[in-house]
C-alpha cells in the first residue's frame, strides 16, 4: 500500500479528522464519532439543526450558507461526510446545470472535496437518485467524484439489516482517493427481515419505543421532546398515513410537510396518535438523552433528515478499518 501523501499525513498516527456538510442535527456525524473518528468540523443552514448539534455533540459547528464558506477556513481531513441535494439534475439531458440554485450544495460538494482532498469520502441520498434521469444522474455524480480524483463505489442500504427499527432505504456514496490502495467494502448486515441466516429479525417499533414513557402520562418530562404532532390520524394508503404495523419496523421517519407547513409524524401503532419527537428519535436510534432545539415542526424535520446513527455507526466503522491499513502501511 502507498504511504498517505501530502498534509493528510498529519493524522496518519491519531484519530481519522472528519469534516461534515449538511450536518443537519449530527447523525451521521454521532455515528461517526462513535466509531473512534474526530469530528472537526460541521456545517449547516439551518438554525435550530446547529443548535441541536452543539448541545449533544460540539461546538464545532458552523451555521452558514456553505457557498459563503471559503475552503481556507475549513480545516484539513481525512474523511469528508455528508448528503447533498440530487434535484439541480437536468431530467431531460442529465447534465450539471450550474446556474440551478437546486444544484448549488452539490456543486459546494465537489468544491470541498477537490480543495480539501481527502483520503475518503461519503454521500448519503434517497433512493430515487437511483432512477432518477432513468439512471444516468447516478452516472453523472460517479463521474464527477472520479473526476475529483477517487474511486467510487455505491450501494443501497435498508437501515433495517443494520439493527434500526425503521425500513429506511438510503444510497450510500463512498469514494477512496486514487493514490490509495485500498478498497472499501460495506459493512455485512446484523439483522434480516425473517431472520435466516444465522441473524436476528429486524427489530420491531414496538420493541424500540415501548419502554418511552407515555407523552400524556405522569411521567412524560422524564424524557426530553416527548411531545407529538396533534395533525390527526386518519389511516389512508399512502405515506406517513398507514396503520404502523407494531410487530414490524418504523416506515421511514419522514421530513416532508403535510401540505400545511407541518411535518408528517409517522402514527403510533396504538392508532391514536402519532409518534412524539422522542419516540422519532429513537427509531432513528438517536440516545435517549440526545435533545432536539427548536418548534416541534423542526425538530421532527431534523430527524427526518437525520441518517439513523446505528446505520452511519456501521459505515463508519467499515471506513475506519480502511484508515488502519492505509495508516499502519
Amino acid at each position: 500500500m502507498q504511504q498517505v501523501s501530502g498534509d493528510h499525513a498529519l493524522h496518519a498516527s491519531s484519530r481519522p479528522r472528519v469534516v461534515s456538510l449538511f450536518s443537519g442535527a449530527g447523525g451521521l456525524d454521532l455515528g461517526f464519532k462513535l466509531a473512534g473518528f474526530q469530528l472537526a468540523w460541521a456545517n449547516d443552514f439551518d438554525k435550530d439543526a446547529v443548535e441541536t448539534y452543539r448541545a449533544n455533540i460540539d461546538d464545532h459547528c458552523v451555521c452558514a450558507d456553505i457557498s459563503e464558506v471559503s475552503d481556507h477556513d475549513i480545516p484539513d481531513c481525512d474523511i469528508m461526510i455528508g448528503g447533498f441535494p440530487c434535484q439541480g439534475f437536468s431530467m431531460a439531458n442529465t447534465k450539471r446545470n450550474a446556474l440551478d440554485k437546486r444544484n448549488k450544495l452539490y456543486l459546494q460538494y465537489i468544491r470541498i472535496l477537490k480543495a480539501k482532498k481527502p483520503m475518503f469520502f461519503v454521500a448519503e441520498n434517497v433512493k430515487g437518485i437511483l432512477t432518477l434521469g432513468k439512471g444516468e444522474v447516478i452516472k453523472a455524480i460517479v463521474s464527477d467524484f472520479a473526476e475529483a480524483g477517487y474511486r467510487v463505489v455505491y450501494q443501497l442500504l435498508n437501515a433495517a439489516d443494520y439493527g434500526v427499527p425503521q425500513t429506511r432505504q438510503r444510497v450510500i456514496i463512498v469514494g477512496v482517493r486514487n493514490d490509495l490502495d485500498v478498497e472499501f467494502t460495506y459493512p455485512q448486515p446484523t439483522n434480516s427481515k425473517e431472520g435466516k441466516n444465522g441473524l436476528p429479525r429486524w427489530i420491531s417499533v414496538q420493541e424500540a419505543i415501548k419502554d418511552i414513557p407515555d407523552p400524556d402520562g405522569p411521567d412524560a418530562d422524564s424524557v426530553p421532546n416527548n411531545e407529538y404532532s396533534q395533525y390527526k390520524v386518519k389511516p389512508r394508503n399512502y405515506t406517513g398515513h398507514r396503520i404502523t404495523d407494531p410487530d414490524k419496523p418504523s416506515p421511514t421517519i419522514l421530513a416532508r410537510g403535510n401540505g400545511g407547513g407541518g411535518v408528517v409524524a409517522i402514527p403510533h401503532y396504538n392508532g391514536l396518535r402519532r409518534m412524539t419527537v422522542r419516540e422519532s428519535a429513537t427509531v432513528q436510534t438517536f440516545p435517549l438523552d440526545f435533545r432536539f432545539y427548536g418548534s416541534r415542526g423542526s425538530c421532527y424535520r431534523q430527524i427526518g433528515n437525520a441518517v439513523p446513527v446505528l446505520l452511519a455507526q456501521k459505515i463508519a466503522e467499515q471506513l475506519m478499518t480502511c484508515y488502519k491499513m492505509v495508516a499502519a502501511d
